[in-house]
Formats: structure tokens, C-alpha cells, sequence
């Protein structure tokens, strides 16, 4: 198919400074669990992305010295040359398609507590660490030995990252994690030498490392800076107005201006906060300030956004990240004429929590992220159908979905039962939840990519039994029959359930989500989840008109959404609406018009009055035909079947992400060889030293 000729101007080559990108797809630095760890497959994940039609590509996140570290996330670093060949092989996977390889440098300052080197923080002013677990230690003054220190060290990075093959090197200063923000910012810069008080102090940094950078690397590398667009700390705080006037300052000294919203939470907020181009007043204007190229950011999927942006004057680069994750091929897709293809981002942050928990990324999308390297899936592409030929899904939620899509993909004849009278599972129910319709995309997706396959049939209505399975024929059947929550409190607190009178009436999620809302006005909600359902329902519950009390043993609200960078938002958003919030508070029991909690402490006990309890607490796998399957296992050679698998939260409830993962993965390895105790994974080990 032909490309729409409206998007042209996405494809035109843009010149920053030496190099030219041969488009405006501009992916830029995102983390990805796998840092100096795992080395190829982050050149792999990034390789894709070149062979996806990428036309900048970006590192993350790279230490370029020891003294500035961020342990125990796991980044990429620069510290000595033996960390060059890494690097090396990432940029040369990067260019392999004709992409521009970039490499974020960052000296983290004081977000850097140095955990592992042990040596002590260096920032402009001696103020505490600021990072997300709070460690309790401060880092000194730079004096001005530090600061020659400093522009020595990164003209010793420039010079390694030339070397290693990148065309653009990026100075980190956004985010609250570089020291060029550090400086940029009253909040971390009291000084009062030449590099401290008016903004012409605090950017002279940020003037000398580009300009000694430019000095070390000519004109082999482009420079660019990447920069807060709002710090959003109050009065102290580095301000929208202050950047545009320091850019008007310094307007031709970077070769690029990298722009993105104040703390990594403003900048990534989920669907569920931001909106696609959340950012653009904070940029609109900031192009008439300076003759350099301008990217910025904003979880662009649509390329109608991306076009706007550019040709209302706002941005020359579409920056991306989170959308490179969930679709790597999304400008070739736009080439090709092929837009009903691309694999949107749902903005749920999944991919962020890999970074967050020191563990490889995942994509709720894209269940190839990081595995490209690792088990050799590609986003695009499925391995050749094996011996058998058919294969009945049943469920067609996530997991279910998923399956039959790469099964379809790989040639197999599928059958994909569903009971219900709509795709989709659990996430047809939850986009309907409040601030989470993106999440509908995981069904769209892969709805109309089925509706594409004719070798895949949909059945509605069919709830199945053992024997209606044991009777068509098919050779491989996977279970796909997903979850239901659980009404008796059972989860981390409670492993056994608690004394729950019935005269008080008892909500699950999957009530609430069917219409079945409580009754009276009081009601209290125990979140023993602790991700987004219990937020998102004390929400919907609101909106109901309810007076609402979320209660908790964790000390934050929907604990587990710190990695999702929208532990904040959730507990302002409740705040909002007048939800009453009891965290280190337990369940003990409940009782006619009442419920008993407790302190996670201290056992001390409150009774408050409730017309209702809503239990966001675990979940069941609906696992009874794999059961029913199972205790038959001596018919299934008799009825043609080779294989019976349950996936997904069938075998085990988990976030969607899991859930899409466990059928990409069923069918990946139909057909496959045996492992036995084999790692299902390649995996590099570090070396022993000399």
C-alpha cells in the first residue's frame, strides 16, 4: 500500500547540526530493565526499532562516571573503556537500518546516592538525595575543582561515545535526574559564585559542556540537550517561563533542543492522567526562540497528532518512547499505508515497572519487548507453523486473544471460542472503568487484526465442556478461561478468609464492573490489591453518588503504582473527590452496618459504620474445564488431541501485560521442542575478572 500523502511531511530528512535523520520518527531515550546487564538484548530491542523505520534512536539512560550512580536501577555506563564494546554494538544495531544512533549521558548529581561505588554524591549544593526510596544520605558542594572535574569526565565520555559509533550525544538534564537540571534549578542550586543566582549562572554549565563537548567530538556527533519544560515545585522550582528565556539565552548552542514535561511522573503519566500531546502548551512557542530543531514528546499514536504538531509550528521531531515500545514499526507502518496496523500504546506504564523493579521491561501490547534478543521474537514476524495444524482457544480475553492472533500469524487453523457476546475479557469490562479506555486498544488491536486471518474463526456464545472439546477434533487446546475476584478477602493480609457476616453486603470488582452497585451510601473499600482496581473503583463509586472510604494495609494508596509513576495521581485524584483515605489499615471482620479494621501495626482495632464493602483483594482462576480436562487425559490420544495448555490468568491471575505475554508465548512454542530443564532464555553471565 501506498503512504497517505498527508503524512509526508513525517518522512522529510531533518538536519541536527552535522548528521541528518532521514525522517521525524525520533525515538527518544527510554529504560528498559536491561541496562549494563543485559547488554544485547538492549541492542536487539533497538535494533528492531532501525529495522521498524525509526530515523533517531536513543540509549537510555548512560552513567558517564562512577561518582554518579543510581544503584539499584540498572542503567547503561560509561565509566572506563570496557564498557565501550557494549556500547559499540548497540549503536552499530541502531544505524543497521539507517537510523541515527544517540547516547543520553547523564551524571545523575544528587539523585545519585551511589550505592554501589560507595563514593560520596556530588551536587551544586549539599542537600539530602533526592531519590524515589528517600536514602539517607546528602551529597557535598561541588567547589570548583568538582565543577573542572565534572567538564573533564564528560569530555572523556564525548570521546568514548564518539568512538563507540553514535552520531548524537544527548546531555540529560530533565526529569530531576541531571545535573544540568541540578544547576538550571533554584530548588538544587544555592550557590552564590558565578554558578549560582541569575539564570546566566546557572546555565553556564550547561554552556561550557556543550561547547568543550563540541570541542572534543567536531564534527563527527551532533549535541543535544535534553530539558525540563516545567519543574512543577513550587516557587524554587526551574519554570516554563525560565527555560524559554534561557534557551532564548543560548538558542544556537545545542544542535537540538529535547524538551520534556518537569519529574519523570508529569512527563509519563498514564492514559489514565495524560492525554496524547499532554505537553504541547508547555512547548508551543519555544521554536521561535531558536533557529535549532525541536523535539518533544507527548505519547504521540496518532499520526494526524504527529502531523499537527509539526506543521502548527510546535515541534520539528516526534518524540517517542512509550509508543516505540508498543509498536517498534509504527513509522514504517505509517509509510507503507498501513495505519489500521499499528499496535497503539495504552498508556498503563507496564514498561515503566521494569525500570522501576531493576527487572526486564514488558509491553502490554507488544509481548516481544526485550525478548527479541533473549528467546528471538520479533514484533512483526512469527516462526513457521510446526507439525500439527489446529488449535481450539477458548476464552477470548487477553491471553486468549493474543494466542490466536500469532497462531493466525504462524498458520494454524484456530477456532477461538468464546462464552460471552464480545471480545476482549477482562479488558472489555475495564476500559469501560473510569480513565482507562485506552486500555480498549488491547482488544481493538487484535480484534481486527483477526478479522483479517481466514484461517481464524470466532465463536460467541460457546461456553465448552470437557466432553464438547473432546469431540471436535482439534489438535492443540489452550485454555485461555481467565479469573474471577475473589469475595471472601483473601490475599496478602488474609490467607484464610475472615469472619464476613452476610447481613452486611459484600462487592467485588467484577460486580461493580457488571452495574451491580451497592445500594445505601456508605460504603468503605479494603484494597489488599494494591495496583489500580481499587483507585479506579473507589472512582466509579464516586461517580455514583456513594460517600466512599478506601482502606488499606499498605502505607500508600494503590502501593503497587509507585512503578507505574501514578501512586501520586491516584491518591490526588482521590483526595479530589472527597474519598476518604485509611492507610496501615487492616481488615479483621464486619458485622451488620459496620466493619471492624485494624492496624497493620499495631493490631488496635476501629469499628466504622458501612452500608457496604467493596473487596478489591486476589483473584481465582476460572480453571474448572482445565480441571474437568485433565481428569480425562486418557481420552484426549483417542479424540486427536496432541496437547491441552491453560494460559494466562487462568493458570495464574496477573496485570494484562502477563496475560498477553502467556499467549504469545503458548503460540511461540507450539510445536516446539522439548526443553526439559533448559533455560527458555539466553542470558549473558558476567566474566570473571583476572
Amino acid at each position: 500500500m501506498a503512504r497517505d500523502p498527508r503524512y509526508d511531511i513525517l518522512f522529510e530528512p531533518m538536519k541536527i547540526g552535522p548528521v541528518t535523520a532521514k525522517n521525524r520518527f525520533y525515538q527518544v531515550p527510554h529504560c528498559n530493565g536491561g541496562g549494563y546487564r543485559d547488554p544485547s538484548a538492549a541492542a536487539e530491542m533497538r535494533r528492531v526499532k532501525s529495522e521498524g523505520g525509526w530515523g533517531v534512536i536513543f540509549t537510555e539512560q548512560c552513567e558517564l562516571h562512577h561518582t554518579s550512580e543510581i544503584t539499584p536501577f540498572i542503567e547503561l555506563r560509561l565509566w572506563e573503556d570496557q564498557d565501550m564494546p557494549a556500547l559499540a554494538r548497540m549503536a552499530e544495531a541502531m544505524k543497521s537500518n539507517g537510523a541515527l544512533a544517540g547516547i543520553q549521558l547523564a551524571y545523575s548529581g544528587i539523585n545519585g546516592p551511589n550505592l554501589y561505588t560507595r563514593e560520596v554524591p556530588l551536587a551544586p549544593t549539599a542537600l539530602p538525595i533526592r531519590t524515589f526510596t528517600n536514602d539517607p544520605l546528602q551529597a557535598r558542594a561541588m567547589d570548583k575543582q568538582d565543577i573542572r572535574n565534572l567538564r573533564r569526565w564528560h569530555r572523556k565520555a564525548y570521546e568514548r561515545a564518539r568512538d563507540c559509533g553514535f552520531d548524537l550525544i544527548c546531555l540529560y538534564g530533565a526529569h530531576g535526574f541531571g545535573v544540568i537540571q541540578h544547576f538550571l534549578s533554584t530548588v538544587t542550586n544555592q550557590r552564590s559564585d558565578e554558578y549560582g543566582g541569575s539564570l546566566e549562572n546557572r546555565s553556564r554549565l550547561l554552556r561550557e559542556l556543550v561547547e568543550e563537548g563540541r570541542e572534543a567530538v567536531g564534527d563527527s556527533c551532533a549535541i543535544t540537550l535534553r530539558l525540563s519544560l516545567e519543574e512543577l515545585v513550587g516557587d524554587l522550582g526551574f519554570a516554563n517561563s525560565e527555560l524559554r528565556d534561557m534557551i532564548e539565552m543560548h538558542s544556537e548552542l545545542p544542535d537540538l533542543w529535547d524538551l520534556a514535561h518537569g519529574t519523570w511522573e508529569d512527563c509519563s503519566g498514564p492514559s489514565r492522567f495524560k492525554e496524547e500531546a499532554a505537553q504541547e502548551e508547555l512547548v508551543r512557542g519555544v521554536k521561535e526562540l531558536t533557529s535549532k530543531p525541536v523535539v518533544g514528546v507527548g505519547r504521540f499514536t496518532s499520526p494526524d497528532v504527529m502531523v499537527r504538531q509539526i506543521k502548527s509550528g510546535v515541534l520539528d521531531f516526534i518524540g517517542c518512547a512509550r509508543p516505540s515500545i508498543a509498536d517498534p514499526f509504527l513509522p514504517k507502518k505509517v509509510e507503507e499505508g498501513r495505519i489500521e496496523d499499528i499496535r497503539e500504546c495504552i498508556g498503563c506504564n507496564i514498561c515503566i515497572t521494569g525500570d522501576m523493579t531493576m527487572s526486564i521491561s514488558r509491553c502490554t501490547q507488544n509481548p516481544t519487548f526485550m525478548e527479541e534478543w533473549r528467546k528471538g521474537w520479533h514484533p512483526e514476524r512469527m516462526n513457521e507453523r510446526g507439525e500439527s495444524e489446529s488449535v481450539l482457544v477458548v476464552g477470548a480475553g487477553p491471553a486468549g486473544l493474543e494466542a490466536a492472533r500469532a497462531l493466525g500469524l504462524r498458520g494454524y487453523q484456530v477456532a477461538l471460542a468464546e462464552a460471552g457476546t464480545e471480545l476482549g475479557g477482562r479488558v472489555a469490562k475495564e476500559c469501560k472503568l473510569p480513565g482507562l479506555s485506552a486500555w480498549g486498544r488491547v482488544r481493538d488491536y487484535r480484534e481486527y487484526q483477526l478479522s483479517q486471518m481466514a484461517n481464524v474463526e470466532v465463536y460467541f456464545e460457546s461456553a465448552l465442556s470437557a466432553a464438547d472439546i473432546l469431540e471436535f477434533g482439534f489438535e492443540n487446546v489452550a485454555l485461555a478461561t481467565g479469573s474471577t475476584w475473589r469475595c471472601d478477602a483473601v490475599a496478602r493480609q488474609h490467607v484464610v478468609a475472615p469472619p464476613l457476616d452476610p447481613a452486611l453486603p459484600l462487592f467485588t470488582p467484577d460486580d461493580l464492573m457488571a452495574g451491580t452497585l451497592p445500594e445505601g451510601e456508605r460504603v468503605l473499600l479494603f484494597d489488599d490489591d494494591h495496583y489500580y482496581m481499587g483507585g479506579v473503583l473507589a472512582e466509579l463509586l464516586v461517580q455514583a453518588g456513594k460517600k466512599v472510604t478506601l482502606f488499606t494495609p499498605s502505607a500508600r494508596v494503590s502501593d503497587w503504582s509507585v512503578n507505574t509513576l501514578e501512586h501520586w495521581a491516584i491518591h490526588q485524584r482521590l483526595d479530589e473527590l472527597g474519598v476518604e483515605i485509611l492507610l496501615n489499615r487492616g481488615l479483621v471482620s464486619t458485622r451488620p452496618g459496620a466493619v471492624v479494621t485494624d492496624c497493620a501495626y499495631t493490631g488496635k482495632t476501629w469499628t466504622l459504620e458501612a452500608d457496604a464493602l467493596v473487596l478489591v483483594a486476589s483473584r481465582l482462576s476460572n480453571d474448572g474445564l482445565w480441571h474437568e480436562l485433565k481428569a480425562r487425559e486418557a481420552d484426549w490420544a483417542d479424540a486427536g488431541i496432541r496437547s491441552v495448555k491453560v494460559i494466562g490468568d487462568a493458570e495464574a491471575p496477573g496485570p494484562i501485560a502477563w496475560a498477553t505475554y502467556a499467549g504469545h508465548r503458548y503460540a511461540r512454542e507450539l510445536d516446539g521442542p522439548d526443553l526439559g530443564d533448559a533455560l527458555p532464555f539466553r542470558r549473558e553471565v558476567t566474566q570473571l575478572a583476572l
